[in-house]
């Protein structure tokens, strides 16, 4: 398997620091959580996403939330800054955890987002009691669906809520497709939104509701791509040649998967039974 560091978006993870350098913040100033979101939110739609996750779990200042695939912290640190919650943010690359923990604690909200680096697929958060479980866009890294739907079942307390953001497949992939998908996006697998909801009841989740995402995914990931080339100059000054070519590259990449029509798109929430 080729390493996690051939999907440009989760490689050199410090340009979050180059962005705020631009905004006049130091390395040790204090941060808001509204400062970052336009930089540590991986997923698409932002905090727009995040709200409708809200919404669809009720979380609120009693929840115990976690978030599998936690990146730079973003998702997390905007949970718990929004509603009062408790996050645990659980994330595989030690680095993007490394980065996590710096923002949240100049963010202040060490006390209620816990950063914890390792693999979901240990089991290390079976019988936890979670009210909640969000994952954005990370589960296409994980070819062990069954599993990892197994254990975020065992991670949530009985009635816990699932929402989960993630690709799926609307045509096979050519040869050359399935390498781009493989290495740029670190993406092994594909599920139909059928086979989804399958893997979701055999895992033992009810009240499966499934969103199709795949247009709105489209114009999102193309948008990306045509606003990152037209303001290259800015982002070349910012954060230098190799992040911006590696990221203009994967944006691209993954703008004409959708594009073509080879990936669509889930937002998923479940009910543990």
């Amino acid at each position: 398997m080729h390493s996690m560091k051939s999907m440009k978006l989760y490689d050199h993870v410090e340009r979050v620091y180059n962005e705020l350098r631009a905004l006049g913040l130091g390395h040790d100033e204090s941060l808001e959580v509204e400062q970052l979101v336009a930089f540590d939110q991986y997923h698409y739609h932002g905090t727009e996403a995040l709200d409708v996750a809200v919404e669809r779990l009720a979380i609120g200042p009693e929840s115990r939330v976690l978030e599998v695939g936690a990146g730079i912290g973003g998702p997390a640190r905007y949970l718990s800054a929004m509603t009062g919650c408790r996050v645990t943010a659980l994330e595989l690359q030690a680095d993007l955890d490394r980065v996590a923990k710096d923002l949240t604690d100049r963010c202040g909200l060490s006390d209620t987002v816990e950063h914890r680096c390792g693999d979901v697929l240990d089991g290390n958060t079976a019988g936890a009691g979670y009210d909640a479980l969000v994952s954005l866009l990370v589960f296409l890294h994980i070819p062990a669906r069954a599993a990892l739907l197994s254990i975020c079942r065992d991670s949530l307390k009985p009635g816990g809520l699932v929402f989960i953001e993630d690709f799926t497949k609307r045509r096979e992939p050519t040869d050359a497709q399935w390498q781009d998908l493989k290495v740029k996006v670190q993406c092994p697998a594909l599920e139909t939104e059928a086979s989804y909801r399958d893997l979701l009841r055999e895992a033992g989740f009810g009240a499966v509701a499934i969103e199709d995402m795949s247009e709105s995914w489209t114009a999102f990931t193309g948008e990306r791509h045509q606003a990152f080339v037209e303001d290259r100059e800015r982002h070349l000054a910012v954060h230098g040649v190799d992040i911006v070519e590696g990221l203009e590259d994967f944006y691209g990449t993954v703008a004409m998967l959708y594009a073509e029509g080879v990936l669509g798109g889930a937002r998923i929430t479940a009910r543990r039974l």
